[in-house]
């Protein structure tokens, strides 16, 4: 504390304890305000991060694929010639992306762009047995997908390799199949089938993916697919989540493709996403202003009740400025000591939440914390506030007239 501040924080320090009772009741009122904005922030925050890893962590987060078939307009007719024509569209067929070889790289350079994967997607059928079952054929380069979506990270059983004739398999699906890791299925599309070994069982934490995914080496799938040597999709991961969309339209600007960012492709979660941010902020707008009327309303009263010692202290020579920084200095120490509770809160709200809300597997339902740089934003942002709600009753005080308030 500067020697300049010592006569107004002796003095500020003395009235707080005078008025213990309203002091502790302040103090309480601020740290559970900066608890809930504290809580409710890192709460907030682990939810989406949570909804985005298990939404992502499924899907790339720009897809670039072929151009879509169009039928071409009729030919323009000389004016006053009467024209029936009737356009039927055309029936989409899996085309490869042209050039993907050569695009590859130079995605791959360019910045933003964290990873890039060539895929030939389709559908076709598992069968083993007695049992049949509709599925989504995917071809990858093992290495470059992973990057992707971490595969690996989400084997439950086995160990993921895709050498020819080996596949992953969703574990939803391998239970419907009767498979397990070892076992051996047969994947037929409309023009070939092959049989191939099961090497792992994986969970992308989507039910229908796991009942539905089948993973071959790309050649693979290519042959299976009628596609030799092409690429349906290149699948792009990038440094920052929410700058796929921006980057998707660059992409879009610069390359003959098909262009999807993974905003496009789960718009209502990114609406959802943002109305629980906008949510957020209104709360914090809310209990930010309950915080600075409470720390006003009691020092306003402090005024009313120390106008006797504020006239003593002007009659002693204090200043207009000496009683204003009084009174701010006692909305500064309010706050900060607040502050500090109500992180402490914030932090105990956040240990029980994690240690005692479990779901249904017994694990806890996300993973929450409180960043140091947070808690200081939320405790700064009190403090604050403690000061600019201490201006109004500090005027008050400074304007008295020493004579009056003496008297009264």
């Amino acid at each position: 504390m500067t020697p300049w501040l010592g006569f107004e924080r002796r003095v500020a320090m003395r009235f707080l304890r005078e008025g213990r009772m309203q002091t502790l009741l302040i103090i309480v009122g601020v740290a559970a305000g900066v608890a809930v904005i504290a809580y409710i922030s890192a709460l907030i925050s682990g939810l989406q991060t949570n909804t985005l890893n298990k939404t992502l962590g499924a899907q790339a987060h720009i897809t670039l694929s072929a151009p879509d078939d169009v039928v071409a307009p009729p030919a323009a007719r000389p004016a006053g010639t009467t024209s029936l024509t009737e356009a039927q569209p055309r029936a989409q067929r899996l085309r490869s992306v042209a050039n993907w070889q050569a695009l590859v790289p130079q995605l791959e350079r360019m910045p933003g762009i964290a990873a890039v994967s060539p895929m030939v997607a389709g559908g076709a059928l598992a069968l083993r047995g007695e049992a049949t079952q509709s599925i989504s054929l995917f071809g990858v380069d093992l290495d470059r997908y992973d990057r992707i979506v971490g595969l690996r990270s989400k084997v439950v059983s086995g160990t993921a390799r895709l050498a020819p004739g080996e596949a992953v398999v969703g574990r939803d699906l391998a239970t419907d199949l009767g498979v397990r890791v070892g076992d051996r299925l047969t994947v037929q599309t409309s023009t070939l089938s092959e049989p191939v070994r099961v090497t792992a069982l994986v969970d992308f934490g989507l039910k229908e993916l796991n009942r539905r995914t089948v993973i071959l080496p790309l050649r693979g799938a290519q042959s299976l697919l009628g596609l030799p040597g092409g690429a349906t999709t290149i699948d792009l991961t990038v440094d920052d989540v929410w700058a796929a969309q921006g980057l998707a339209d660059d992409l879009r600007r610069q390359l003959p493709y098909q262009l999807e960012s993974w905003q496009e492709s789960n718009a209502q979660l990114v609406s959802a996403l943002n109305a629980q941010s906008v949510s957020t902020g209104l709360i914090r707008g809310v209990v930010l202003v309950v915080v600075v009327l409470g720390i006003a309303s009691v020092l306003v009263v402090s005024v009313v009740q120390k106008r006797r010692e504020i006239g003593i202290l002007r009659a002693m020579g204090a200043t207009r400025a000496q009683v204003l920084r009084v009174f701010l200095v006692q909305g500064a120490v309010v706050g900060a000591v607040g502050s500090v509770l109500g992180i402490a809160l914030a932090v105990l709200m956040i240990w029980l939440f994690t240690t005692f809300v479990r779901g249904s597997d017994g694990q806890p339902l996300f993973s929450i914390s409180l960043p140091p740089l947070l808690a200081l934003q939320v405790a700064v942002l009190a403090t604050l506030c403690g000061v600019l709600a201490a201006i109004a009753p500090a005027r008050r005080a400074a304007a008295m007239d020493p004579g009056q308030a003496i008297r009264m």
